[in-house]
């Protein structure tokens, strides 16, 4: 039983006053004194024991039984279903003419009180069983780096524009490519993402996966007009890959690469002052040999990607 914290008496001091006013005829003002409580706490236990037994000893919600402003089953309804369109409180409170608080503790009560994935399909959560069996291949573009900005001086003097105000530093596109059972990684600078320069990426790609013991089956990708070009379909085929595209307007499906650059951005293209793109761009190499061999995933059991394919390919643990 979850007692009130201020109260007095616990379930065994209630249950011995009551008995001692219904059952051995003690007066109320011996029994309260007996418990040290009132006198009116005295006859509130023993008038619930005498009525209602043990069960009347136990404490009751304090809430109102009835309560003329309640909303209706009918308007909490509405309110669920406009969630599950991931409408936000703001917006159902307009749309149904309610008050912004009522709706947030309407949909806190009901347990949708954050978005989330409602509404949407669930999440189809999948690994490949071997290296190589598919890898996922993304791009990220980056601003290119003339000197320190005005992020790092603090000057907004420092930003690079021409007379119109627009950026003029221009970009650099990151190509990155994780293999699904392992995560190992491997990632360039280039400067941009053409058919001719995602095909180069992709055989050296390859070689890298090749060093390491990985045979490549599957390639993962998505719309980009690289991608979608006869010249990548071409080069796939003399390779012997299958290529495979993400449905439009769904990136999650490319999640593993989405994620590997989520990682790469925090850790290496933004984790640390730069004083030029070449500089940010020789980083690079260091910080995926301590993503694929010291990193540890969540995913993979808290073990770098290099532990994991040595796990996959030597299942018994040999190395011969």
């Amino acid at each position: 039983m979850n007692l009130h914290a201020n109260a007095a008496l616990s379930l065994n001091g209630r249950r011995l006053l009551a008995r001692r006013v219904v059952a051995e005829k003690w007066t109320l003002s011996e029994a309260a004194a007996a418990a040290e409580v009132s006198v009116r706490t005295a006859q509130k236990w023993s008038a619930r024991y005498r009525s209602e037994g043990e069960a009347g000893l136990f404490d009751r919600p304090s809430i109102a039984k009835r309560v003329h402003n309640r909303t209706s089953a009918e308007r909490i309804e509405a309110i669920a279903a406009l969630r599950r369109l991931r409408f936000t409180g703001i917006v159902i409170a307009e749309l149904l003419g309610m008050a912004e608080t009522a709706v947030s503790g309407i949909l806190t009560r009901i347990g949708m009180g954050r978005l989330g994935r409602l509404g949407l399909e669930p999440a189809e959560r999948y690994q490949r069983s071997r290296p190589g069996e598919l890898i996922h291949i993304d791009v990220k573009k980056l601003g290119r780096i003339l000197r320190p900005g005005h992020r790092v001086t603090g000057n907004r003097r420092d930003r690079f524009t021409d007379n119109d105000g627009y950026g003029i530093a221009g970009w650099e596109f990151v190509h990155v490519c994780v293999d699904d059972a392992t995560r190992l990684a491997y990632a360039e600078v280039l400067p941009d993402e053409k058919a001719t320069t995602a095909i180069g990426f992709l055989r050296r790609a390859l070689r890298f996966y090749r060093r390491h013991g990985v045979s490549v089956e599957r390639l993962l990708t998505d719309n980009g007009s690289a991608y979608r070009s006869k010249l990548h379909a071409i080069a796939c085929r003399s390779l012997g890959i299958r290529h495979l595209r993400t449905r439009p307007y769904r990136p999650q499906t490319n999640g593993k690469a989405e994620r590997f650059i989520r990682s790469m951005l925090g850790e290496w293209a933004y984790g640390a002052v730069y004083r030029n793109s070449a500089e940010r761009t020789a980083a690079l190499d260091g910080w995926l040999w301590t993503y694929n061999h010291h990193r540890r995933h969540r995913a993979l059991g808290r073990k770098p990607p290099a532990t994991r394919l040595a796990e996959l390919n030597n299942p018994l643990g040999s190395y011969i």
